[in-house]
C-alpha cells in the first residue's frame, strides 16, 4: 500500500471518528421512531472505523487517534436539526471515502472505499427522505 493510499485512509478514518461522535449527539435529539436507524448507522460507522484502524495497523501505517471532542457544524436542539447533522456527517464521510477511491492504487483499497462511499450515500438518503428532501439521493455522492 502506497503512502498516498495510507494518507487517504487516515483522512477517512478521521471522518469516521467524527461520525461516531456526531451520532451520539444525533441520538440525544431524535425520537423513539428514529432510535433503530441511529443505532444501525452508529454501528456501521464504528465497524468502518475499526476495519480502517485494522487495515492501517496491518500495513504498519500511522493510525491517527480520535480527537477528544468534536464541534457540530450547527446547533442541534431537536429531531430536525439532528437529521440535518446526520446528512452533514454522511456527506463528509462520503467526501472522505470518495477521496480514497480517487487515490487508491490497489484493487482492495478501491473496493473498500467504494463500499464505504456507497454505505454513506445510502445513509444520507435515509436522512434526506426523513426530512422530506426530494430527491433524497444525489448524483455522484461525495463530490465536493
Amino acid at each position: 500500500m502506497s503512502a498516498t493510499e495510507q494518507r487517504a485512509l487516515a483522512e477517512a478514518l478521521t471522518a469516521e471518528y467524527a461520525a461516531v461522535y456526531a451520532y451520539g449527539v444525533i441520538a440525544a435529539h431524535t425520537g423513539a421512531d428514529q432510535r433503530r436507524t441511529v443505532a444501525q448507522h452508529t454501528a456501521a460507522h464504528r465497524a468502518r472505523r475499526d476495519a480502517t484502524v485494522d487495515l492501517l495497523t496491518g500495513q504498519r501505517a500511522t493510525v491517527p487517534p480520535p480527537d477528544p471532542a468534536y464541534t457540530a457544524p450547527l446547533p442541534v436542539s431537536d429531531a430536525d436539526t439532528a437529521a440535518q447533522l446526520a446528512i452533514i456527517v454522511e456527506t463528509d464521510s462520503a467526501v472522505a471515502w470518495r477521496a480514497v477511491v480517487e487515490r487508491a492504487e490497489t484493487e482492495s483499497t478501491r473496493r473498500i472505499a467504494v463500499e464505504a462511499l456507497t454505505e454513506c450515500a445510502g445513509r444520507r438518503a435515509v436522512w434526506s427522505a426523513a426530512r422530506g428532501t426530494e430527491p433524497a439521493t444525489t448524483a455522484f455522492p461525495g463530490r465536493p
